[in-house]
């Protein structure tokens, strides 16, 4: 494992908390999120917060993610050095956490999500449906080839990796970007658009009735170590009570599935009021990887039951061919 301890504040001095160092992976995505969750915590608890950046194995990988074929290739790195004591706390783009629970560690907080959309960047100002038969356009999630295959508009799917303005520097014509160009589109994570500052270069933000997201996407996961009481205790005040409802759901149903990052696989749940108080929609489909097929389903229930809600909807998805056309993909 490579860390580079890079102090956000400095170290703690007489009269003053000790800065509670926060692991992250070094891209400009992952730095820009975990200085937001730096900055909200010392906001609500007044205590300092210092970024150590960490290399993990998919950053060392010019891979795809279908390719490295296993779900932690972000975070593992990131969880041995907050299991050994080098970080009090890390940040993770949920959707990148394995489904099972790390050992020793506590997830304290889960903070409000951005929008967890997917988002078009494409030459021109196209929207998906303008792009004509036979384009190219960049992603690197297998949930995001099989959905756009299914769609039936003749696009010519690349694989592809990279930061953000890697990627974007693969669209055509994109100005102030550097990059070879050779690509009429690119779909990303509205979420990680929006929070490095590019949403002025989103085309189109994709319906989920077209390209549903990825189980968790645009959440944040804020983990400590479970014996780390105080740290829990800090982090539990950045937690947002319909955001962690939605996530379980999502991710309840991937586990359920026994799928992980790099299969086919889109859940998309939402807190609304209800007649009865809050209740929790979540959708889920499963896509075969060439577009061929799909099943989609949907339950509504109250937020509590998040968990119960992903599991049974999955047992629906597998009831009706899901795993086919999971192993299909694989």
């Amino acid at each position: 494992m490579t860390a580079i301890h890079a102090a956000a504040t400095p170290a703690g001095t007489a009269g003053s908390p000790v800065p509670l160092r926060l692991g992250t992976r070094a891209s400009v995505l992952a730095r820009t999120q975990s200085q937001a969750v730096a900055d909200a915590l010392t906001a609500a608890t007044g205590v300092p917060v210092e970024l150590v950046l960490i290399s993990t194995e998919g950053d060392r990988s010019s891979a795809t993610i279908a390719q490295m074929g296993s779900t932690g290739v972000f975070v593992t790195a990131i969880r041995r050095a907050l299991t050994d004591g080098e970080v009090d706390l890390a940040v993770h783009s949920y959707k990148d956490l394995p489904t099972a629970p790390a050992p020793g560690l506590s997830l304290a907080a889960v903070p409000v999500r951005e929008d967890p959309r997917d988002a078009l960047v494409a030459r021109d100002g196209l929207t998906l449906g303008e792009l004509p038969p036979g384009s190219r356009i960049g992603t690197g999630a297998p949930r995001r080839v099989a959905q756009l295959r299914a769609l039936g508009l003749g696009l010519d799917i690349v694989p592809i990796r990279g930061n953000v303005d890697t990627r974007l520097g693969r669209v055509r014509g994109l100005a102030g970007l550097e990059g070879p160009g050779d690509l009429d589109a690119v779909v990303l994570a509205r979420a990680g658009l929006s929070r490095i500052g590019h949403t002025d270069r989103i085309t189109e933000t994709l319906d989920p009735l077209q390209v549903l997201p990825a189980p968790a996407q645009g959440a944040l996961a804020v983990e400590c170590r479970s014996s780390d009481a105080r740290t829990r205790e800090l982090l539990g005040r950045l937690e947002d009570t319909p955001t962690r409802a939605c996530v379980v759901a999502e991710r309840s149903t991937l586990a359920t599935l026994e799928a992980g990052c790099s299969a086919p696989v889109a859940a998309y749940a939402e807190v609304a009021e209800g007649e009865a108080g809050p209740e929790l929609f979540l959708r889920a489909s499963v896509t075969a990887l060439d577009g061929s097929d799909s099943v989609r389903g949907s339950l509504t229930g109250p937020p509590a039951d998040a968990a119960a809600l992903g599991r049974a909807l999955a047992a629906d998805l597998l009831d009706r061919g899901a795993a086919a056309l999971m192993a299909a993909g694989r």
